[in-house]
């Protein structure tokens, strides 16, 4: 075998490792509820739990690059390797939100929901928020309602979307609006193309165009929601 022959062969093998290695799965998964004393704080501790989430985060991320962004290899994923989740007092307007692998969760949220259905709903939005953890966002450049309708689309198939939400498609006023207007939008789409959203997302690793839609599609975003539209017949 030619040096050059050897080098290469070198070369494909350092790639694979690092791609085995690079952003690897085992992912150091934290729970820290910084209001403990507040009546969000408390029902998290009783009706949640700690451990519980610790697991579901886990088993969200497994979900979420398995069976929505078929991510198999740990370097197509988001390198990080620990994601922390905090339970906080903040704007009761807020939720969730999530930046740089944490996910801040409202007390607030938590102390005014229905007993019933605390746990499904918490376990919802935290399945929503480990989608924007995971996904890419075009290095900045995509849209935030395709974003957030990505995130909403995780919890959608995860079957966790809120107790008494609608599960027929809802067109709203732009494919772009994000929420479950959006992440049904998505749904059609991976209707047309079986993987739509995992290879959407994978495009979306480096730089964002609506143009996506066309090269995976064959048709602009535009014509796709039209048809969306005039399939459901909604407003």
């Amino acid at each position: 075998m030619s040096p050059g022959r050897l080098s290469f062969l070198v070369l494909i093998i350092i790639a694979s490792s690092a791609c085995t290695i690079y952003g690897g799965s085992d992912v150091d998964f934290q729970v820290i509820n910084n209001s403990p004393t507040t009546k969000g704080g408390v029902r998290f501790m009783h009706e949640v739990g700690l451990n519980y989430t610790r697991y579901k985060m886990a088993v969200a991320s497994q979900f979420i690059w398995q069976n929505i962004f078929h991510q198999y290899k740990p370097c197509d994923r988001r390198n990080y390797q620990q994601v922390k989740l905090f339970i906080n007092v903040f704007n009761a307007s807020k939720v969730a939100y999530t930046g740089s692998g944490e996910i801040y969760f409202s007390a607030n949220y938590l102390e005014k929901y229905p007993t019933r259905y605390l746990r499904r709903e918490f376990t919802g939005i935290m399945y929503r928020e480990m989608a924007r953890v995971w996904q890419w966002n075009g290095d900045g450049q995509a849209n935030p309602g395709l974003i957030d309708g990505i995130a909403n689309y995780v919890r959608m198939k995860a079957n966790l979307a809120p107790v008494g939400q609608s599960t027929k498609p809802k067109c709203g006023g732009r494919w772009d609006q994000g929420g479950d207007v959006t992440a049904r939008f998505l749904d059609y789409c991976d209707s047309m193309r079986k993987g739509f959203v995992a290879d959407l997302n994978m495009k979306m690793k480096y730089s964002y165009s609506d143009n996506y839609f066309q090269q995976l599609l064959g048709k602009s975003v535009n014509q796709v929601w039209r048809q969306y539209k005039k399939k459901y017949n909604r407003g």
